[in-house]
């Protein structure tokens, strides 16, 4: 005996508003309002499972790209999550913003919430997507907002120390 699929694509929506391109084809998106991602989107709270702690560094951070400095503080947050090599939160205050554009980069990650990305430029050379922040980070991870972080492999040098 053989199944029957579900009905065609046409028989199914006949008398229908057509589907927005792209929607609901693998591979494809359609636009879909923040407010519903947001609420589809899972919230981790780190635990034994997944620790995060952030807190006060001691010492002074530089970043350095293209020969200048582009960041330097002695304010900044270090940030040690999972198993993962920490990562230096500098404070906005203490970065050279004139070198920073913001990029339509974003992505999300379920203990800090959405990462906004920004491109370096120091004379002609630029570092795509080189820097990102927590605007509004998860309450776990509060203390990072107005802070921002490098790839220290998209810089000349991040020093820690």
């Amino acid at each position: 005996m053989t199944q029957a699929g579900p009905p065609s694509h046409d028989a199914s929506r006949a008398g229908r508003r057509p589907r927005r391109a792209g929607y609901g084809q693998p591979g494809r998106s359609a636009a879909i309002p923040v407010a519903q991602l947001q609420r589809r989107r899972s919230v981790k709270i780190p635990g034994p499972d997944h620790p995060i702690t952030v807190e006060p560094f001691a010492d002074t951070v530089t970043v350095v790209f293209n020969g200048k400095t582009v960041a330097r503080s002695s304010n900044a947050l270090k940030m040690q999550e999972a198993a993962y090599p920490p990562v230096y939160y500098i404070p906005l205050d203490d970065v050279d913003r004139a070198v920073m554009a913001k990029t339509a980069h974003r992505t999300y990650c379920p203990y800090k919430g959405d990462a906004s990305y920004y491109t370096v430029t120091v004379g002609i050379e630029s570092a795509e997507n080189a820097v990102w922040a927590y605007e509004a980070p998860y309450d776990a991870v509060g203390a990072i907002a107005g802070h921002v972080a490098f790839y220290a492999d998209r810089v000349d040098s991040l020093t820690v120390g």
